[in-house]
C-alpha cells in the first residue's frame, strides 16, 4: 500500500530531501501509511526513515531529521489521503433524510469516518468501524473520540440507526474505555423512544465506563417538514422537555457528587424548548460540546460580558439588526438590553426568524436559509448593517443552505451583511465598529 504524494511544499524537508511529485509515499519509521491518522502520528518523530516509490515502482530509503511538530511537507490527493467513510446506518431520526430534493450534492452525504472524529469533532456510530482502525485507535492512543450512542439497548439501538449489527458495535464502547481511550458521547433523544427509562439505562450503563467518559450530551431530535415516509417522530413540547431536562440535570448532580465532575450534559435547546434559564458558564465545565449545542448560549453570554466589561463606555451612535433563529430571540434581546446600559444610542434590534424552509419546528440560528432572511426583512428598516451568524453558512462562508449567496442577500435587502463567529467578543466588536 502506498498514497500518491500530489505536491511538495518549497524548501519543506522532504523536497530538500529529492521528494517529487507524483511519487507515492510508502512507509515512515516501517510503519506503512495508509491515511491521515497513520501521516500525521508518524511524522511527529525527530528522526525519520521514509520509503518513497518512484513513477517507476523503484523504492528508495530518504533520511529526515526535524523538529517534533515540523511538518514534512507533502500534500496528497485528499486531505483524509483515502475515500470519506459514508455512513450505512438509515436512522429514523436522521437529519439528513429529512432535507427537499434539489439541494447541493454535498449535503446529502453522510459521514460516518473515525478519522473525521478526531481532525474535526465528527460523531460516529461504529458500525463500519474496522478492526484495524479500532485496534490502531488503541494501539497509537489516538483521543478523545466522538461516539453518537443514542441508546445502550442494542436491540433498541438496532432499531434507531435501523442496522442490524448496530447493538453489536456498542461492545466496542468496552474496548476503547479498556485501552485508555477518552470517549465523548452524543444522545439525540427522540420522545416515547429512548428518554425516559431507556434515558435512564443508557446513562447508567456510560457510567461504567468511568473514568473513560469525558463528556455526554443530549439533544432533542430535530424534524423538519419533509419527513413523507420516514419513521413517526414527535417533537418536544415544553411539557415533555422540561421532564427529560430534569432527568437529565438530576444524573448530572448524582456524577458531580459521585466524581466531582457534571459530565452530562442537555444542550441549550432543552432549555429553550421548556423555558428555563440557561445556566452560567463555569456549569459547563469547560464547554466540552458546543458543536453540539451544549453551553453555547452561556459561552456566548460570558464572552460578551467580558467584552464589554473591557470597554468604556461611550456615547456613540449605532442601529443595526441582529438576525436569529426563534430560540435564541429572547436570549440576544436580553444580551443586547444589558450593551445599552453602556452604550445607550446604541440600538441593535434582534429579530428571530422562522424557518419556513425546514419548517417551524426547526428554530435554531444554523439551519436559517438565505430566502427565509430576504423575506422576512424585506419590508424591515434595518439600519447601517445586518449581523448573522457564520453557522448559517458553509465553511467557505459564501452560501446558505438553500445555495442563495451572502450577495443575494445584500442585494435583495440593500444592506452590507456582517457574519460573526460564535463568539461574543466577535459580536461585540461587530457591533461597536
Amino acid at each position: 500500500m502506498s498514497v500518491l504524494i500530489k505536491n511538495v511544499t518549497k524548501n519543506g524537508r522532504c523536497e530538500i530531501a529529492g521528494v517529487k511529485p507524483g511519487e507515492r509515499l510508502v512507509s515512515i519509521n516501517g510503519e506503512e501509511i495508509a491515511d491521515v491518522l497513520d501521516y500525521r502520528f508518524h511524522q511527529m518523530n525527530r528522526s525519520l526513515s521514509i520509503v518513497i516509490e518512484d513513477k517507476g515502482g523503484n523504492t528508495r530509503e530518504v533520511k529526515i531529521n526535524k523538529g517534533e511538530y515540523e511538518e514534512l511537507g507533502l500534500e496528497f490527493e485528499t486531505y483524509l489521503m483515502d475515500k470519506q467513510h459514508s455512513c450505512r446506518n438509515k436512522c429514523i431520526f436522521c437529519f439528513i433524510d429529512q432535507l427537499p430534493s434539489g439541494m447541493r450534492e454535498s449535503l446529502y452525504f453522510k459521514d460516518d469516518d473515525s478519522r473525521l472524529s478526531f481532525l474535526f469533532g465528527n460523531y460516529v456510530t461504529l458500525t463500519n468501524i474496522t478492526e484495524h482502525e479500532i485496534d490502531r485507535i488503541i494501539k497509537l492512543h489516538i483521543s478523545p473520540i466522538n461516539i453518537s450512542v443514542h441508546t445502550t439497548n442494542p436491540e433498541l439501538r438496532c432499531k434507531m440507526l435501523n442496522n442490524r449489527f448496530a447493538g453489536e458495535a456498542l461492545s466496542v464502547l468496552k474496548r476503547f474505555s479498556d485501552g485508555g481511550i477518552m470517549i465523548n458521547c452524543q444522545i439525540v433523544s427522540c420522545p416515547g423512544i429512548n428518554d425516559g427509562e431507556e434515558l435512564d439505562r443508557t446513562l447508567s450503563d456510560l457510567e461504567k465506563l468511568f473514568p473513560q467518559i469525558e463528556s455526554i450530551a443530549v439533544v432533542p431530535v430535530g424534524l423538519t417538514k419533509y419527513r413523507e415516509g420516514l419513521y413517526p417522530l414527535a417533537s418536544y413540547t415544553k411539557e415533555s422537555a422540561l421532564k427529560t431536562l430534569e432527568q437529565i440535570e438530576s444524573w448530572g448532580d448524582k456524577f458531580v457528587k459521585s466524581y466531582g465532575r457534571r459530565i452530562v450534559f442537555a444542550s441549550d435547546e432543552f432549555y429553550l424548548k421548556s423555558c428555563r434559564e440557561i445556566p452560567n458558564a463555569e456549569y459547563y465545565e469547560g464547554f466540552q460540546q458546543l458543536e453540539d449545542g451544549v453551553g453555547l448560549i452561556a459561552c456566548l453570554k460570558d464572552e460578551f460580558e467580558w467584552a464589554l466589561e473591557q470597554r468604556k463606555g461611550s456615547d456613540i451612535r449605532r442601529r443595526m439588526t441582529l438576525a436569529c433563529g426563534k430560540a435564541p430571540e429572547r436570549f440576544l434581546t436580553e444580551l443586547m438590553d444589558s450593551l445599552r446600559a453602556k452604550f445607550p444610542n446604541v440600538c441593535v434590534q434582534v429579530i428571530g426568524i422562522e424557518n419556513k424552509f425546514f419548517g417551524s419546528e426547526i428554530d435554531v440560528t444554523g439551519l436559517l436559509t438565505g430566502c427565509d432572511l430576504i423575506n422576512a426583512l424585506k419590508d424591515i428598516e434595518l439600519g447601517d448593517k445586518l449581523i448573522i451568524s457564520c453557522a448559517m453558512l458553509r465553511r467557505e462562508g459564501d452560501l446558505f443552505l438553500d445555495d442563495v449567496s451572502v450577495e443575494d442577500v445584500e442585494r435583495a435587502l440593500g444592506i452590507k451583511l456582517c457574519t460573526v463567529m460564535n463568539d461574543g467578543e466577535a459580536l461585540l466588536n461587530e457591533i461597536l465598529m
